[in-house]
């Protein structure tokens, strides 16, 4: 078979949409579908989604994927030989194993609900925040899948009970997605990957598996975790009544992960995501590096059964491109999320407006679940445009802000190499955005000629399962910087001191608020 007839096919599951993505053997994407599913809100820093209705979404994205395919003359019926799936990370599902039906709404990563219980944990044990630091690189946070789970273990009538019996199992999306493909109730595959595995807080970076003393110290039972499994290897096969049948499901990594693969991101080098949240990963090779700059140790990815893994520094962003659908959904000063560039291109300025998005918090570096969103430095003359601009410089400001304890903890480890930032993510197609990224960084930003790579990845993953890809093709990274665009600096370093100045002092004005009267 030619490079134009072997495909491999990836699911993307986001925290807002759904794609399926089919790409032939040189990456290029031959059909794709997406759409969006509904956000649910029932309170104030609650966010959640359903289940069911993420599975459908799958099924559409396939469907229509595969049409599109036929249509542009690709037979992908023949020539596709492999699945991957990229998802949302955190995001935490229960579900029933004898009905197939989810207990509770899944409970979205960037939900706050848990802060109670992280501030009951952290006065009960020994180690407060960090207790559980050691083994899994995390710190008690309401973003992580193990707080989420113990409140549904709290709060859902009849759960305990149902977990005793064995019948209800615990998973995040792309347990859950992988279950529903591989037959649900009928002998459906209840499995996670390394990288999904290692943002629940549950599992030990160093034995790569469910972590015993942190669960008897959590009181949640292992009967209801999904078995570990790597990010390359063939899982199970996709069953009757979807889309595709009997292909491989042969890759699977959190979209973070996915994104670092498609990148080709080896030891010492970074990317950053920007979609919902942004997310700033560096590479560290087979080394557990922990940080002392508010930054989360986690795997990057491991590639096979028996491949190496390779471990990654992270910082995680709750509101990035959220905050932009917040100025369009909630505000109305923009009607798509596209017109952003041109209103904030009006002034070349903020005016010394500031905006700081901890709607439900600020996650790296500064981990304060008691932030909320401000606004400062508004005057009169402050117009829309300021506003849009502010919201865009928030993105570049938390980035930097990652980076520069990235750049802290390189240095405590006599590493002075200066990371090469690569973006990708739907929010990067804003030259606008890209470029005040690189001034205030100081430094080059890297975009490549495809900036979806969190599907990309996935699809490579997939694809060296199966033996479609080797290592060297995906991690060719040479060719692919070749096909990308660069954005330089062009802000003076006084101004850019300035400018870093003033949004600290603004993050500092963020804290203490969570308990603002309504």
């Amino acid at each position: 078979m030619s490079d134009s007839e072997v495909f491999i096919g990836s699911i993307d599951q986001g925290t807002t949409s759904t794609r399926f993505i089919i790409y032939d053997r040189l990456a290029r994407a031959v059909g794709s579908h997406q759409v969006e599913f509904t956000q649910f809100y029932p309170q104030a820093g609650w966010v959640e989604h359903d289940p069911m209705e993420i599975v459908e979404s799958v099924r559409i994205c396939m469907a229509r994927a595969l049409d599109k395919a036929t249509a542009n003359g690709h037979n992908v019926d023949s020539g596709l030989k492999a699945i991957g799936i990229t998802n949302q990370r955190e995001t935490t599902v229960v579900w029933s194993k004898s009905t197939g039906l989810p207990l509770y709404n899944a409970i979205v990563w960037m939900d706050a609900r848990t802060s109670s219980i992280c501030r009951k944990l952290e006065k009960e044990l020994p180690g407060g925040r960090t207790h559980f630091v050691e083994s899994c690189g995390l710190p008690i946070s309401t973003y992580f899948s193990a707080l989420k789970l113990l409140w549904l273990l709290d709060n859902v009538e009849g759960l305990n009970e149902t977990v005793k019996k064995g019948d209800a199992v615990f998973g995040t999306i792309d347990t859950w997605l992988i279950w529903n493909l591989t037959g649900g109730v009928e002998n459906g595959l209840h499995v996670t990957d390394i990288s999904n595995a290692s943002r629940t807080m549950l599992m030990n970076l160093k034995t790569l598996e469910w972590d015993k003393s942190t669960l008897d110290t959590l009181g949640i039972s292992a009967k209801m975790l999904p078995k570990i499994i790597s990010n390359s290897e063939i899982i199970g096969n996709i069953a009757k009544g979807w889309p595709i049948t009997g292909i491989p499901i042969s890759g699977c990594l959190g979209d973070q992960h996915a994104a670092m693969v498609g990148q080709s991101c080896r030891k010492g080098e970074a990317k950053s995501t920007y979609g919902t949240g942004a997310f700033i990963l560096l590479n560290t090779g087979e080394e557990v590096i922990k940080s002392n700059h508010g930054l989360l140790s986690t795997v990057a990815y491991k590639l096979g059964p028996k491949a190496p893994v390779n471990y990654a520094l992270e910082g995680s962003i709750a509101i990035a491109g959220a905050a932009v659908q917040w100025l369009r959904d909630s505000l109305g000063i923009i009607s798509s999320a596209s017109e952003i560039e041109e209103l904030a291109s009006k002034v070349s300025s903020t005016g010394g407006l500031y905006f700081v998005p901890a709607f439900n918090g600020l996650f790296a570096p500064w981990w304060r679940d008691d932030a909320r969103g401000i606004c400062i430095g508004i005057t009169r003359f402050t117009n829309k445009s300021h506003i849009a601009r502010a919201v865009l410089e928030s993105m570049c400001f938390q980035v930097k802000d990652v980076l520069d304890s990235m750049h802290k903890d390189a240095e405590a480890k006599s590493d002075k190499t200066e990371f090469l930032l690569r973006v990708d993510g739907g929010a990067t197609v804003n030259n606008l955005l890209m470029q005040i990224q690189a001034d205030l960084l100081g430094s080059s930003v890297v975009r490549p000629a495809d900036i979806e790579t969190t599907a990309l990845g996935a699809a490579y993953a997939a694809g060296l399962a199966v033996g479609v890809y080797t290592e060297d093709e995906i991690f060719a990274s040479g060719e692919k910087l070749k096909q990308a665009t660069i954005f330089k600096p062009v802000l003076e370093e006084e101004l850019r001191k300035k400018k870093a100045d003033s949004w600290c002092r603004a993050v500092s004005r963020s804290f203490d608020l969570a308990d603002l009267s309504l």
